[in-house]
């Protein structure tokens, strides 16, 4: 216990041969060191996940995770320790807050990048499922500009197609009704458009002939059909709209499973969401509130020495340093007065060695 009590001071930044004299500070600066330390444990992992979807599906990505994610760790663990220590509890409320005020905003900046990455791990299925929606949703918006695009290049062909299908439904709708004629022509029913005669009469060869003609002139129209439709499959296969496929179940379980931060980010912020537009009030509060935790677990810190009164190790600090300073100063003074003798000696040798020199040269 006195090696972990002494590691928690270390990492609040105490002075610890200061703080060992006074026993009834020891707890208070033991839960403030423990919190910088798993502040900047879950920053390591936090960092650490977020790569590993960097690196997805590289043969280092655990490596390179566990690597970044120390390093990410210990820079968030510096930056704690040196945003607690660097508090002066013997200013003013309102100088420590002042000088607390950047360091609280650096706080409320690392939990949000903290929390992020980790708010991607307590909603993985959530955002899977988003992610299945995201890339369908893509890919049909690909495959419908693909063929606007192939609408607008070949458009003279497919009016051209579209002309053809329309005259030979007309044409069919027409052989048919003619059929119906004939039927009534051979058969003598008397209508406005029939003699009324039994028998396969004149008439009824004429309407033979003309429904012939028409059927050889529809044989021509489904041959032209079906020639325009295999240019235009022909023009689809060469421009790859017969490629464009929605992905299958087993295609999208595998794009999700390698997607990178950025679109599992990026699903995450969709969650907050209904299709509509509309806020998704569980997801969106649920996501703001986990967020919040880490801000303020991040936070309490700087906000437990801001509201912690001045303590005796506090006083004994200032105190220490006061000393420190004076010394600093009386050795700074001693220095330069030594310098000033030494040289006032120097000078009065100088002196008196040019004064014999002149004696031996005076002319007798």
């Amino acid at each position: 216990m006195e090696k972990l009590t002494r590691f928690f001071w270390w990492c609040c930044g105490v002075h610890q041969a200061t703080l060992a004299k006074y026993p009834a500070e020891h707890s208070k600066y033991v839960g403030i060191g423990a919190t910088i330390f798993f502040t900047g444990l879950f920053a390591a992992l936090s960092g650490g996940y977020a790569l590993y979807f960097v690196f997805s599906g590289g043969e280092f990505a655990a490596l390179f995770a566990l690597l970044f994610g120390l390093l990410w760790g210990l820079a968030i663990f510096n930056m704690d320790r040196y945003i607690v220590c660097s508090i002066n509890k013997n200013a003013t409320a309102s100088r420590q807050f002042l000088q607390a005020t950047p360091r609280i905003l650096l706080a409320v900046l690392i939990g949000i990048v903290i929390a992020r990455p980790l708010e991607l791990k307590v909603f993985d299925k959530e955002i899977r499922d988003q992610l299945r929606v995201t890339y369908l949703d893509r890919q049909r918006a690909s495959i419908d500009t693909l063929n606007k695009a192939f609408d607008s290049k070949y458009a003279i062909e497919l009016e051209k197609l579209t002309e053809f299908k329309t005259e030979r439904d007309s044409l069919e709708a027409s052989i048919k009704a003619d059929r119906h004629k004939l039927k009534l022509e051979t058969f003598g029913e008397k209508t406005v458009e029939t003699s009324g005669i039994v028998g396969y009469g004149p008439y009824a060869k004429q309407r033979q002939a003309d429904l012939e003609k028409q059927e050889r002139y529809l044989d021509t129209l489904r041959a032209s059909v079906r020639q325009q439709e295999a240019y235009i499959a022909q023009r689809k296969q060469f421009e790859g709209l017969l490629d464009e496929q929605l992905l299958t179940g087993v295609q999208l379980d595998s794009a999700v499973n390698i997607a990178g931060f950025a679109d599992r980010n990026a699903a995450l912020g969709d969650l907050k969401y209904h299709a509509d537009g509309s806020v998704n009030s569980a997801n969106y509060w649920s996501i703001t509130f986990i967020m919040l935790l880490f801000i303020f677990f991040e936070c309490l810190p700087v906000f437990v020495k801001l509201m912690s009164a001045r303590d005796a190790y506090d006083i004994a600090l200032q105190s220490q340093l006061t000393i420190d300073n004076h010394r600093s100063g009386t050795d700074r003074d001693a220095e330069i007065a030594i310098i000033d003798g030494v040289h006032d000696t120097r000078v009065q040798q100088a002196i008196a060695k040019r004064k014999a020199q002149l004696w031996e040269n005076e002319p007798v």
